[in-house]
């Protein structure tokens, strides 16, 4: 009898403690679509990089040094193609202009885009519950991580700790805000 109720009593913690530790709906990690008959046009204008996250502090390490980054997306001059300009604001207040080419992949519903250059590389977008917010997945040999950006420098600071409290539930334990207490840089036009 005791090893029944103390059986029972164990199943039921489980429960709870399962039903206390799941991630957030899945539903945040709505992922972003640009059809064929669909434009990219939501997507383009000005981002700010404002948090990542990832499983390993490397994975991040890129970003050790950057105090902001602004993103300018565009189409590019072919059609599935989106050109993407940053201006960033090193800690030490140098500015570093960067540009990249971004190719839609084919396919029904995929928002799997190829960086130019780094065939090992994807990114994938997903919604936000942040006003003017939008998430990336970027893959690559060796690493993964997910990148916030938003259309303001400064957005709420309750987009962030869902930012958080999401990419730790999917165990991405590293977590890193961009300072952002530099104004930023001018994006090149060319």
């Amino acid at each position: 009898m005791f090893h029944q109720v103390w059986a029972a009593v164990l199943y039921l913690y489980g429960l709870v403690f399962n039903f206390m530790s799941q991630c957030p709906e899945h539903s945040q990690l709505t992922t972003l679509e640009v059809g064929e008959k669909e434009s990219p046009d939501p997507h383009l204008g000005t981002w700010y990089f404002i948090a990542g996250a990832a499983p390993t502090k490397e994975e991040l390490a890129t970003f050790d040094s950057v105090d902001n980054i602004v993103f300018n997306m565009a189409t590019g001059s072919v059609p599935r193609q989106l050109q993407l300009r940053a201006a960033i604001r090193t800690k030490n207040g140098i500015c570093v202009p960067r540009k990249w080419i971004y190719h839609l992949t084919e396919g029904k519903g995929n928002t799997d885009l190829r960086t130019e250059g780094r065939p090992d590389m994807k990114t994938d977008l997903f919604s936000s519950t942040c006003p003017g917010g939008i998430m990336l997945k970027e893959t690559g040999e060796g690493y993964q991580r997910f990148l916030l950006y938003n259309r303001s420098p400064h957005p709420p600071e309750k987009c962030v700790e869902e930012f958080q409290s999401l990419t730790s539930c999917l165990d991405f334990k590293v977590f890193l805000v961009i300072p952002r207490n530099q104004e930023t840089c001018q994006l090149s036009s060319k």
